[in-house]
């Protein structure tokens, strides 16, 4: 069993709404979680689907996998940097707003045929 990982840093969505397609996908094989991600409706569906391609990618030029014999092992969000900008409000006060970016990590594992 060969493992490949793809990393997206500093994507500039909130890790919140990013997590509901990372679920979603996790534990599934990457031909059917491409399929689930081009039917999404969420934002954040192109990059994640990018970056399984770019770990399936890897995984055919390291190791010569199929895209067809390639798992979903580990998928998390983390929290990245969070841009702190300000809006004026009422009578010169300043109202913060967070804008959060997110951190994707990707493990792919190919699957082993049952003898």
């Amino acid at each position: 069993m060969t493992r490949v990982s793809a990393t997206l840093r500093n994507y500039r969505q909130a890790p919140r709404k990013v997590r509901l397609l990372v679920d979603l996908v996790r534990g599934k094989t990457v031909p059917h979680a491409l399929i689930d991600l081009r039917f999404s409706t969420k934002r954040a569906s192109d990059p994640v689907g990018k970056l399984i391609q770019s770990a399936v990618a890897s995984a055919k030029e390291r190791f010569g996998a199929k895209e067809s014999d390639l798992r979903i092992v580990e998928a998390s969000v983390n929290k990245g940097v969070v841009l702190k900008r300000s809006r004026p409000r009422a009578r010169g006060r300043a109202f913060p707003i967070h804008k959060h970016s997110s951190h994707l990590h990707i493990v792919l594992e190919t699957i082993t045929p049952a003898k």
